[in-house]
């Protein structure tokens, strides 16, 4: 069988996958960790947060050397870095100080993840397709539906079998998707994107960093990863805290619900890309996401705040996928560097949009109505920039 671009694309699907499968996994785990080796809340918290940091890094240094990194190496890489993460979750504690071990697996997974985000989406960009902006959201949906997999399924496991005695398994069994991702690299074509190749002048980091319109798309970015992230990671706490159901039932209503709202709309752009416009709906999005915050901080009834989880899920669903499309669309020669320095923003507005909310809920006894209404400010911001943006972009190119 002759490998073809299509063949890329479903392993690019598949990395994106794995990438659900680095953020969302460990924190189903955190509580029995916290149970069987006595880590503390602030040490839990520090997983979590040398996670996201180490991704960060990985889109600082790629963003640096990205236009000269061997594709294939770094994708395989990626995986395999994501497998050994995931191997490490269950028997690192054996073999070190159970903290420390921890502290290794999830930077592993860190490692793993940082790459495949900075990587997969421009080679799919890169890909030789019509519809690009479709193509890029349809994949990012993949993010999505292995979110919402990762949960249902774990706790399909966790249902037939002990948490305390059979926990040590399951990260072993969701290493068959980076390991299946990894031999799907080492064999389907590669496509750089042509201002990586010499067809066209590649950008600079420097003459990027003096572009507006891509300090525009950065505070995007950032806006798109705090808006995402604040309601995906608090979203579990506040359905239990909200309708004092337990966690498994909290999972559903909160992060379950969240990535399958934002699976549907990324796959419905995906599908219908080509009759529909990219900056109305971000726009669109955006009113969606604020009337979504809104319902959760100030609604009257705990059903229609959860209401409004579902909705932000739908309504965030196009940010990320969208600003990486119309990034590429209107800066042409920024290349691989370009997507990395996007990835790194996003990186960055996903650590920071949860830790602020969680701040601002401490400040009046964790409440989280306050940090729903504090997230506000990230889709008025978006919108703000999205408006600037829309007025004032001239060369993006039309499909």
């Amino acid at each position: 069988m002759k490998l073809t671009y299509r063949s890329t694309i479903l392993a690019c699907y598949n990395g994106y996958i794995t990438q659900a499968i680095c953020i969302n996994l460990a924190p189903l785990l955190y509580l029995t960790f916290q149970t069987e080796f006595g880590l503390s809340v602030g040490a839990i918290s520090s997983l979590i947060a040398v996670n996201f940091a180490v991704q960060l890094l990985i889109d600082l240094i790629a963003s640096r050397y990205a236009a000269r990194m061997n594709l294939r190496f770094f994708a395989v890489l990626a995986h395999l870095l994501t497998s050994l993460g995931l191997v490490g979750l269950a028997w690192f504690p054996a073999i070190f100080p159970p903290y420390l071990a921890l502290l290794l697996a999830v930077s592993l997974l860190g490692m793993g993840g940082g790459f495949t985000e900075v990587l997969i989406s421009p080679l799919i960009e890169a890909c030789p397709t019509e519809g690009k902006s479709g193509n890029m959201s349809l994949l990012h949906s993949f993010y999505c539906w292995g979110q919402a997999g990762v949960v249902l399924l774990s706790g399909v496991y966790f249902y037939f079998f002990d948490i305390a005695s059979s926990w040590r398994y399951l990260p072993l069994l969701w290493t068959v998707v980076p390991l299946v991702g990894a031999v799907l690299f080492c064999i389907v074509p590669i496509y750089r994107l042509s201002s990586d190749s010499g067809e066209a002048e590649h950008a600079s980091l420097g003459r990027l960093f003096r572009m507006p319109l891509f300090f525009c798309f950065l505070l995007i970015m950032l806006c798109a990863g705090a808006s995402e992230m604040v309601m995906s990671q608090w979203s579990s706490a506040f359905a239990e805290s909200a309708l004092q159901v337990s966690k498994a039932v909290g999972d559903l209503l909160g992060p379950c619900m969240f990535a399958l709202m934002m699976g549907t709309a990324r796959t419905l752009y995906g599908v219908f890309s080509a009759r529909l416009d990219l900056r109305r709906l971000m726009m669109l999005g955006c009113v969606g996401c604020a009337v979504s915050y809104l319902l959760a901080a100030f609604a009257p009834h705990p059903v229609l705040a959860l209401l409004g989880c579902a909705l932000c899920g739908f309504s965030v669903g196009v940010f990320w996928p969208g600003t990486l499309s119309r990034a590429s669309a209107a800066i042409p020669a920024g290349g691989m560097s370009m997507f990395a320095i996007l990835a790194l923003a996003g990186d960055f507005g996903c650590l920071v949009g949860p830790s602020a909310a969680g701040g601002i809920a401490d400040l009046f006894g964790g409440d989280l109505h306050f940090a729903f209404g504090f997230a506000l400010l990230f889709p008025i911001a978006c919108f703000a920039v999205l408006l600037f943006t829309n007025r004032n972009q001239k060369g993006e190119r039309k499909e």
